[in-house]
């Protein structure tokens, strides 16, 4: 996914430049299909904020219907931070990915050892036992 999101950037950072309508259209669908798969990810993991910031992308660059804007003034900006929040989540998200998975061997390694006796646990008799 990552590979992904950096081109879904990359597009972005490139659509500041005067091109054909085409590469617009196919912006608008990549941008989207971008955006839809990290709201899939940030609403299953319960991250709405990001997921609500994502579904406004969605909607600004959908190709179904489309937004216009009709000046490239107002375009630049909002490729360029499109651009910027897609290589957000593309650096960022791994290392919490990484932290899952270590919890997630934690977890699991902790099934199989056995409890631990402390020393405070064991029980102690002061007396001791009459000999007959």
């Amino acid at each position: 996914m990552k590979p992904f999101l950096i081109f879904c950037a990359i597009s972005c950072f490139v659509g500041i430049f005067r091109l054909p309508i085409e590469y617009y259209t196919f912006l608008r669908v990549l941008v989207s299909v971008g955006a839809l798969i990290i709201i899939y990810n940030f609403l299953s993991n319960k991250q709405y904020n990001w997921s609500t910031i994502f579904i406004i992308i969605l909607i600004i660059f959908n190709p179904i219907f489309p937004v216009y804007l009709y000046r490239k003034s107002l375009w630049i900006p909002v490729d360029t931070i499109t651009g910027i929040l897609f290589l957000l989540i593309a650096f960022a998200q791994k290392p919490e990915e990484k932290k899952e998975e270590e919890e997630n061997t934690e977890e699991t390694s902790t099934h199989f050892k056995q409890p631990r006796a402390y020393p405070r646990d064991i029980i102690i008799n002061p007396k001791k036992p009459k000999e007959d």
